[in-house]
Protein backbone atom coordinates (compact mmCIF):
# COMPACT_ATOMS: atom_id res chain seq x y z
CA UNK A 1 0.00 0.00 0.00
CA UNK A 2 1.17 3.49 -0.51
CA UNK A 3 0.52 6.19 1.98
CA UNK A 4 0.02 8.72 -0.79
CA UNK A 5 -3.66 6.90 -1.66
CA UNK A 6 -4.91 7.49 1.55
CA UNK A 7 -3.12 11.02 2.74
CA UNK A 8 -3.21 14.09 1.10
CA UNK A 9 -2.40 17.74 2.30
CA UNK A 10 -4.50 20.55 1.24
CA UNK A 11 -3.58 24.16 2.29
CA UNK A 12 -7.12 24.89 2.56
CA UNK A 13 -7.95 21.74 5.50
CA UNK A 14 -5.94 21.95 8.55
CA UNK A 15 -3.54 24.59 7.24
CA UNK A 16 -1.80 22.08 5.04
CA UNK A 17 -1.38 19.75 7.56
CA UNK A 18 -1.37 15.80 5.98
CA UNK A 19 -4.43 14.19 6.89
CA UNK A 20 -6.80 11.16 5.95
CA UNK A 21 -8.19 11.94 2.78
CA UNK A 22 -11.58 13.19 3.04
CA UNK A 23 -11.32 13.94 6.98
CA UNK A 24 -10.18 16.47 9.01
CA UNK A 25 -7.76 14.00 10.61
CA UNK A 26 -4.41 14.84 11.06
CA UNK A 27 -1.15 11.84 10.44
CA UNK A 28 -0.40 14.26 13.54
CA UNK A 29 -3.53 13.67 15.57
CA UNK A 30 -3.13 9.67 14.50
CA UNK A 31 0.44 9.59 15.97
CA UNK A 32 -0.23 10.98 18.89
CA UNK A 33 -2.94 8.61 20.01
CA UNK A 34 -0.96 5.52 19.11
CA UNK A 35 2.02 7.28 21.43
CA UNK A 36 -0.99 7.87 23.82
CA UNK A 37 -0.97 3.98 23.65
CA UNK A 38 -4.51 3.42 22.17
CA UNK A 39 -4.79 0.66 20.30
CA UNK A 40 -5.97 0.68 16.31
CA UNK A 41 -9.04 -1.05 17.64
CA UNK A 42 -9.87 1.88 19.84
CA UNK A 43 -8.91 4.24 16.91
CA UNK A 44 -11.04 2.95 14.60
CA UNK A 45 -13.79 2.36 17.14
CA UNK A 46 -13.54 5.89 18.13
CA UNK A 47 -13.51 6.99 14.66
CA UNK A 48 -15.58 4.74 12.51
CA UNK A 49 -15.40 7.00 9.21
CA UNK A 50 -11.31 5.48 8.52
CA UNK A 51 -9.96 2.20 8.54
CA UNK A 52 -7.03 0.07 9.14
CA UNK A 53 -5.12 0.91 6.39
CA UNK A 54 -5.85 4.70 6.79
CA UNK A 55 -3.78 4.19 10.03
CA UNK A 56 -1.10 2.26 8.64
CA UNK A 57 -0.86 4.63 5.91
CA UNK A 58 0.00 6.95 8.76
CA UNK A 59 2.39 5.72 10.14
CA UNK A 60 3.86 4.66 6.25
CA UNK A 61 3.49 8.84 5.82
CA UNK A 62 5.65 9.31 8.96
CA UNK A 63 8.31 6.33 8.36
CA UNK A 64 8.99 8.47 5.24
CA UNK A 65 9.21 11.57 6.22
CA UNK A 66 12.11 10.91 9.30
CA UNK A 67 13.83 8.76 6.10
CA UNK A 68 13.23 11.86 4.17
CA UNK A 69 14.96 14.26 6.60
CA UNK A 70 17.64 11.66 7.83
CA UNK A 71 18.76 11.62 4.42
CA UNK A 72 18.69 15.77 3.46
CA UNK A 73 20.72 16.07 6.67
CA UNK A 74 23.26 13.63 6.05
CA UNK A 75 23.77 15.17 2.76
CA UNK A 76 23.77 18.78 3.39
Amino acid sequence: MCWRDRIEQKPEVLVGKPVIKGTRLSVEFILDRLADEWSTDELLESYSHITREDIEACLRFASDVVRADYLARKHA
